[in-house]
């Protein structure tokens, strides 16, 4: 590995170089450091409340998302999700053209162990995802399926 490789690379060849087990264990890894600076964001963003500071607010496009509020919109239309589609949804688009497995997202949004029912709950709630932000036949497809492995935001 280089120094002055970008981190996608560098995760990438750390990829082939790990096995399963060891895969699992860096993303247990990742995902506790996410949970500490997402508790560390709550602190602040508790402390930036009592300042009358704006809450978390994304706007890409036509799609709106409030992560305090838990709110989405899609053309100013307010869209429902449950707190597993809501989930899937942030995960995906806060790390936009990562493609996310099967596993890694039952891992970030279940914090359970894969199994093959977990697939096919991921994938009956990507589905409800994507019709409920699809709204007018001409809106984009926010979520894209990579065959076999997963899904991306783009």
């Amino acid at each position: 590995m280089d120094i002055s490789e970008t981190g996608v690379q560098i995760g990438e060849k750390l990829a082939l170089l790990l096995n399963e087990k060891q895969q699992k264990e860096l993303a247990q890894y990742l995902l506790e450091d996410i949970v500490s600076t997402v508790d560390t964001g709550a602190n602040l963003a508790k402390h930036n409340w009592q300042q009358d500071s704006p809450l978390t607010e994304i706007r890409e496009g036509d799609l709106y998302r409030c992560l305090e509020q838990r709110l989405v919109k899609v053309r100013e239309q307010e869209i429902f999700l449950t707190a597993k589609e809501f989930d899937i949804l942030f995960l995906l688009a806060s790390n936009p053209k990562r493609v996310f497995t099967y596993e890694l997202i039952m891992d970030f949004v279940w914090n359970e162990g894969y199994t093959y029912y977990s697939r096919k709950a991921i994938t009956n709630h990507v589905s409800n995802l994507r019709k409920k932000l699809k709204i007018r036949p001409d809106d984009p497809s926010y979520i894209k399926n990579v065959t076999g492995i997963g899904y991306k935001f783009a």
